[in-house]
């Protein structure tokens, strides 16, 4: 998985945000442990639920 960016995923509507964070967990499930692909997913993921957050709601 490439890495989401905090700036990519300000671009993104909720709804978009929702699927890559399903996405993003899906490719860290898979990932082997240790690798870059695992460590990219969990930041996406970091990147992606701060952006859901910083959302007011309903948003």
């Amino acid at each position: 998985m490439t890495l989401v960016s905090r700036f990519e995923a300000a671009s993104r509507s909720t709804a978009e945000l929702h699927g890559l964070l399903a996405e993003a967990f899906n490719a860290f499930a898979a990932a082997p442990r240790g690798s870059q692909e695992r460590r990219n997913a969990l930041k996406s993921m970091r990147n992606i639920e701060a952006e859901l957050a910083a959302r007011p709601p309903g948003l």
